[in-house]
């Protein structure tokens, strides 16, 4: 059993109005097998805490500690995290022109485990996850994420969690931008890859309607950079309910949040 365990994190980033306090405090702790969600209004830094969970240079981790099975993260480079068994599935993933996804997925693939997946066995692999996934077999000769749909890159975004097999896998919004129909099949995916793997899940999102296909065992609920509420799936149910509105100052309005930059 791998643990993923966040404690008293503090993070600022630079802004045009100088340094910025983002997270506040944050504790958590996850195990394989485990799904948790982190809810809450824009702005409350879930995005933050995903970004810096995977080493994103953006953000400056000024107190607190991240550590997997007892080793220091934040004393890891991003490829060493990456080989440790962590996976960020991006909000917003970006194109790599000129570089397939057959050739990206293996490069990975190869990077990851030390060595080079025999052929035969990786070929059969991919186009299993890519049918359960309804990719067509033509995205694989196609440049990453060139060209494709919000719903098409969040589908190759699981295909790389399937294929990868991390440990602890983040997902930052997956269901942004996703019919229903591709929200069962994205949804589909990451419970087939923590059924076959025993994955931990820490699952970032906004709204229930993802959580009505991955179930939840933990809710906690992001404001303000500190988590102040934790429950089980019940909570998120109340959220659907109820809104952010009771942990927000009288008078205050959710925040606008801005996309993440994902370039260093």
């Amino acid at each position: 059993m791998s643990v993923l365990e966040i404690r008293d994190l503090h993070v600022t980033v630079e802004t045009d109005a100088g340094t910025t306090p983002i997270l506040n405090g944050v504790t958590l702790t996850i195990r394989t097998g485990e799904t948790h969600a982190i809810m809450g209004p824009n702005g409350s830094g879930k995005s933050t805490l995903a970004y810096t969970i995977a080493g994103h240079p953006k953000y400056n981790v000024t107190s607190g500690s991240i550590a997997l099975d007892g080793e220091d993260v934040l004393a890891m480079t991003v490829d060493e995290r990456a080989r440790a068994g962590l996976f960020l599935a991006m909000q917003y993933p970006v194109e790599i022109p000129g570089v397939t996804v057959t050739n990206f997925l293996r490069t990975a693939k190869t990077a990851i485990d030390g060595e080079a997946p025999s052929i035969r066995t990786w070929t059969k692999d991919v186009k299993a996850s890519m049918k359960a996934l309804r990719m067509d077999p033509k995205f694989a000769q196609r440049n990453v994420n060139e060209g494709f749909s919000g719903g098409e890159k969040k589908r190759h975004e699981i295909l790389q969690l399937e294929l990868l097999k991390p440990q602890i896998a983040v997902l930052d919004e997956t269901d942004s931008g996703l019919d229903v129909d591709a929200l069962k099949i994205v949804s589909e995916g990451v419970n087939r890859a923590k059924s076959e793997t025993n994955l931990g899940v820490l699952l970032i999102t906004h709204y229930t309607r993802i959580l009505r296909y991955i179930r939840p065992d933990f809710v906690h609920v992001m404001v303000g950079g500190r988590i102040v509420e934790e429950g089980g799936s019940e909570l998120a149910d109340r959220l659907e309910d109820e809104g952010y509105d009771r942990f927000l100052p009288a008078g205050e309005e959710e925040p606008a949040e801005a996309p993440v930059s994902t370039e260093a």
